[in-house]
C-alpha cells in the first residue's frame, strides 16, 4: 500500500510537490533576508518570500529526492534547515531534500492499547553490531516470542558524528543518518507491525545538544528565564512561543503520520518550562488526538518526569494534562535499593519493602512526604490515575548509564536477586519495560558516549560526568565519553542468549510474561482491587489479585535467608505455578509444594531472593 501523509499544506521544511518542485518554509524573523542555496545547480541562489511572524517561503522548481541545500541568512551566513528531513553529512552541512513517501504493508494495523504493552528499550547503535535500523529487524520474531509488545527506541534525531545516547540531538526532524535514515526507520516500523509490535521513539521536547545547534541564528527558539540541566530551555510560553509550539507539533505528527509510530515518549517533561493558560503538553495531546482519530491509528504519549506530578497523566476534564502514561522512577528505584542493598545518592530514600509495596499499588512512593535525598517533599497523589499508566522497570538507559561504571543490574546483584527483580517488575500490574540484554542478562555496560567535534565541549562533557558521581559512593574510573571503545564495549552479544544460565535467564523472563498475558487477574488488576502483606522484618511482600476463579498471589522474599510466611490465601486447591528458586530456573530448590490445599490460611517458606506465583484454578 503506497500511503500518502495528511495534511502537508504549508509544513515546514522542504517538501516535495506532485508537479516536480519544492516548498520551502522556514521561520527566521531574526532575519530580514533569507534565500536558499541548491548545491546541485551551480550558483542557484533562490530568494524567499517573507511572510507574517518572520515565515519566509518559496516554490523551486525541478527539485528532487536528493537535492543538498543551505539556508543564506541576510546574504551572509549558510545554515541548514532547522527542519530538515535528512542531513547525510552530519550536522554542520547541508540538509537533503527527501521523498516522504513508503511502500508500507502495514495497513491493517491500527496499534495495540496501552494496557497490553510490553516495552522492551533499546539504543540502535549499540543493540546490533551493525548499529542501523535494518540489523533490529531479524530480531523482532525473538522478541515477540518472548513476549514484548512494543518497542521503544532511544532517540533519533541526527546529532553530532555517529555515536551519541540521542539526547544531543539537533534537528529533530531528521533521523540519524549513521542508523540508516527516515527510509531505514520506516523499514523497521513496518518490519514490527508486520511482527505484531508497536513502536516508541523517544524524542527529547526540553532542550538541544550544544553541537550542530543553529536554531537560535532563526528565531527565538530558546528562553533566558529558564534553565535546564543540558542546555538552553524551549521558549513555550513566552513572545514567539507559539512558533515554537509549533515546530515541535508538527514534529510529532511527523512521526505519528509519515513514520506510523505507535507512541513517543516524551523525555524529562519536568525540564519544559511553561507557564502558560494552555501548556505544551496539553496541546501536544489535543492535536496528536486529533490525528489519531483521523488516521484510525492508536497514538500514546509517554512522560518520562522525576516530580511524581500526577496531573501529567491525569484527564484533562480533572485539570491534567491528559498524557497516556509515564515512568515510574520510584518502583525502579524500590527495587533497585532492595535487591542491591544501595543506599547512596537518591536510593537514600528507599530500602526496605514498604517503599516498594506503596508504588506497586499506587505508582508512586513519595506521593507529598518529605524527601530526605531531595530535602523537601516530594510528589502528589496517584489517587485517580490508573496502574496501567505507570512504566515500570528494574534497568534502563538511564539507571544503567548514569553510573560511573555503566553496570547492568547482574553485576550488581546475584542471578536469584536479578530473577527476583524481574519477576517484581512483570508480576506488576503497571506496564512492564525490559532494557535491552537484559532478559538474558547481557554483561556489556552501558557507558555514556559521545563523538563530538569541539575539543572544548569534549572537555567539557568529561568533567561534567565525573562531578555527576559525587553524590555517590561508587569505585572506579569514569570511562571516556569520546573513546569509540567506550562505545563499542557497550554492543550486545545476543548469542549468550543460547548458553546456560543466559539461556534460563530467558526462559524465566518468558515465562513470567506468558504468565502476565495468560493470568486476568494481573493483567486487569488495578490499585482498588490488589491487597497486600508486607513484612519488614523478614523482608517479604505478598500481593493477592482477586479474579472469581482465577485468583492469584505473588510472593517476593527480599531476604537473603529463607523467610517462612503466613498467608491468607482462599479455601481450595492451590497450584504454583513458578518459583524463582526452582531448578529448571538454575535456584537452589522450591520449598513450596506444586500443588495443596488451603483451608483458609497457608503457611510456606520461601527460597532467598525468590518470586513465587500461585494460582487457583
Amino acid at each position: 500500500m503506497r500511503s500518502h501523509s495528511v495534511g502537508r499544506v504549508s509544513q515546514l521544511g522542504a517538501r516535495l510537490q506532485p508537479n516536480g518542485s519544492c516548498d520551502f518554509l522556514v521561520w527566521a524573523p531574526r532575519c530580514k533576508q533569507v534565500d536558499i542555496r541548491i548545491l546541485e545547480t551551480k550558483d542557484a541562489v533562490i530568494p524567499m518570500t517573507r511572510l507574517d511572524r518572520g515565515y519566509f517561503t518559496a516554490n523551486v522548481p525541478d527539485t528532487s529526492a536528493g537535492a543538498r541545500y543551505f539556508y543564506r541568512l541576510n546574504g551572509t551566513s549558510e545554515l541548514p534547515d532547522p527542519a530538515s528531513r535528512s542531513q547525510p553529512d552530519g550536522v554542520h552541512q547541508a540538509s537533503e531534500v527527501t521523498d516522504p513517501e513508503f511502500e508500507w504493508t502495514d495497513g491493517n494495523w491500527f496499534g495495540i492499547a496501552l494496557s497490553q504493552y510490553v516495552i522492551y528499550e533499546l539504543h540502535p547503535g549499540t543493540f546490533t553490531p551493525e548499529g542501523t535500523f535494518d540489523a533490529i529487524i531479524p530480531h523482532l520474531p525473538g522478541l515477540r516470542e518472548l513476549g514484548i509488545t512494543a518497542i521503544e527506541l532511544m532517540p533519533v534525531a541526527q546529532f553530532p558524528g555517529n555515536r551519541n545516547w540521542g539526547y544531543d540531538g539537533v534537528y529533530p526532524y531528521a533521523v540519524q543518518n549513521s542508523y540508516g535514515g527516515g527510509a531505514g526507520l520506516k523499514r523497521l516500523v513496518n518490519a514490527c507491525h508486520a511482527a505484531g509490535l508497536a513502536v516508541v521513539l523517544d524524542v527529547v521536547y526540553n532542550h538541544l545538544g550544544p553541537e550542530g545547534n543553529y536554531l537560535g541564528a532563526y528565531a527565538p527558539y530558546f528562553t533566558g528565564r529558564y534553565k535546564t540541566p543540558w542546555g538552553e530551555a524551549l521558549n513555550f510560553d513566552g513572545a514567539d512561543s507559539d512558533e515554537v509550539r509549533r515546530y515541535f507539533i508538527e514534529n510529532a505528527l511527523q512521526w505519528q503520520d509519515e513514520f506510523h509510530l505507535d507512541a513517543l515518549r516524551l523525555d524529562a517533561v519536568h525540564a519544559i518550562r511553561d507557564f502558560s493558560a494552555i501548556p505544551f503538553l496539553e496541546e501536544l495531546v489535543d492535536r496528536t488526538r486529533e490525528r489519531s482519530e483521523l488516521l484510525n491509528r492508536r497514538f500514546h504519549l509517554i512522560a518520562e518526569s522525576d516530580m511524581n506530578m500526577a496531573r501529567h497523566i491525569l484527564p484533562q476534564q480533572l485539570g491534567g494534562y491528559g498524557l497516556h502514561a509515564q515512568w515510574s522512577d520510584d518502583f525502579h528505584h524500590a527495587i533497585h535499593s532492595l535487591v542491591t542493598g544501595e543506599r547512596t545518592g537518591y536510593y537514600e530514600d528507599f530500602g526496605g519493602v514498604l517503599p516498594l509495596a506503596k508504588a506497586w499499588k499506587q505508582g508512586y512512593t513519595y506521593t507529598g512526604e518529605y524527601s530526605v535525598h531531595r530535602r523537601h517533599r516530594h510528589g502528589s497523589s496517584s489517587a485517580n490515575t490508573s496502574l496501567k499508566q505507570f512504566v515500570v522497570c528494574c534497568q534502563n538507559h538511564d539507571q544503567v548509564g548514569n553510573r560511573k561504571l555503566g553496570e547492568r543490574l547482574g553485576a550488581l546483584t546475584t542471578f536469584e536477586g536479578q530473577k527476583l527483580a524481574a519477576g517484581a517488575v512483570i508480576l506488576s500490574a503497571c506496564i512492564p519495560m525490559l532494557f535491552m540484554g537484559e532478559e538474558y542478562g547481557d554483561p556489556a555496560p552501558f557507558h555514556y558516549f559521545i563523538s563530538h567535534s569541539d575539543p572544548g565541549l569534549i572537555q567539557a562533557v568529561r568533567k561534567g560526568r565525573i562531578e555527576e558521581f559525587a553524590a555517590f559512593a561508587w569505585k572506579g574510573d569514569v570511562k571516556d565519553p569520546q573513546d569509540e571503545a567506550t562505545f563499542n564495549s557497550c554492543k550486545l552479544n545476543h548469542a549468550l542468549a543460547a548458553d546456560g544460565r543466559h539461556r534460563q535467564l530467558r526462559e524465566f523472563y518468558r515465562e513470567l510474561l506468558r504468565l502476565r498475558r495468560e493470568l486476568p487477574a494481573i493483567a486487569q488488576a488495578d490499585r482498588h482491587s490488589i491487597e497486600m502483606q508486607v513484612s519488614e522484618n523478614e523482608h517479604t511482600l505478598w500481593i493477592r489479585y482477586p479474579e472469581p476463579g482465577n485468583e492469584v498471589a505473588v510472593l517476593l522474599n527480599f531476604s537473603e535467608k529463607p523467610a517462612p510466611i503466613a498467608l491468607p490465601l482462599a479455601a481450595g486447591p492451590w497450584t504454583r505455578q513458578i518459583d524463582s528458586a526452582d531448578l529448571c530456573w538454575a535456584g537452589p530448590g522450591s520449598q513450596v509444594s506444586q500443588q495443596f490445599e488451603s483451608e483458609g490460611r497457608v503457611e510456606l517458606v520461601l527460597q532467598p531472593r525468590s518470586v513465587v506465583v500461585l494460582i487457583q484454578p
